[in-house]
């Protein structure tokens, strides 16, 4: 059987981001949410995103500035640029407005 994404409860925790109302809120969510090291393994995940966006750096000087793995930046850059629904897009353009695709 076939995955469908969101399912009913993927919806009601991305709902339950849109109910915050600032920074502060959020870092309490995600650390109530999830382990330090989640945490860290996302927000090298975004890093990495973010120098995909903003630089072009090759895959292995990325990797190194952000200790993992060029098989992780590998990914990163595929759910950026072909796989992905255009979520890292979407913030990224937000935040980094200068570059554009």
């Amino acid at each position: 059987m076939k995955s469908i994404y969101p399912d009913k409860h993927e919806r009601e925790l991305i709902k339950s981001f849109g109910a915050l109302k600032n920074e502060k809120e959020i870092e309490h969510f995600l650390r109530d949410l999830m382990t330090l090291a989640e945490i860290k393994e996302f927000a090298k995940r975004f890093q990495i995103a973010k120098q995909l966006w903003t630089s072009d750096k090759p895959y292995m000087k990325i990797a190194q500035e952000v200790g993992t793995s060029t098989t992780t930046v590998t990914r990163v850059a595929d759910w950026l640029y072909k796989q992905g629904l255009d979520g890292y897009k979407a913030v990224l353009q937000r935040l980094y407005p200068q570059k554009t695709y």
